[in-house]
């Protein structure tokens, strides 16, 4: 499957509020540096993470709202860069792609099942496979087909 990404610069304009996005997302690992280059204590850091966007965020553990933020699923809460100061920062944005062989970012239910086999059925077929194998399921999903009932 090949998807283009299109990059928003988080300083030039942010997602609608409640948007499920990927985040390019700076900082540096915690840490001194060691001596090993393959440790990241330390380093610097510029990675894509799965994120939320929320224009007013309340914070769990007091009052406070915060504004334009971005939050992941451990409660991380990041800003835009050239926003407030955080140790971490957003510098650009992505909305999610959508699942192999649909339109849609997620599938809940019943249609997953159905969704999943869809595509490996089309591409064990030869058809124009979304999952760019060339008609060849991949081994590494590691999805039973008894997992895909309905």
């Amino acid at each position: 499957m090949n998807t283009t990404i299109e990059w928003i610069r988080a300083d030039e304009r942010l997602p609608y509020d409640g948007a499920g996005i990927i985040a390019a997302v700076t900082g540096r690992y915690p840490g001194e540096v060691e001596d090993d280059p393959d440790s990241p204590f330390g380093k610097e850091f510029w990675l894509v993470l799965p994120m939320y966007f929320r224009s007013l965020h309340p914070l769990e553990e007091s009052e406070e709202v915060i504004e334009n933020c971005f939050y992941d699923s451990d409660g991380v809460v990041r800003f835009p860069i050239n926003g407030p100061s955080s140790e971490e920062v957003v510098t650009h944005w992505a909305e999610m792609p959508n699942l192999p062989g649909t339109d849609v970012e997620r599938i809940l239910g019943g249609g997953v099942g159905p969704a999943i086999r869809a595509v490996f059925d089309d591409a064990d077929e030869g058809g124009d496979d979304e999952l760019g194998g060339g008609g060849e399921q991949p081994q590494s999903v590691g999805l039973p087909s008894a997992g895909f009932a309905g």
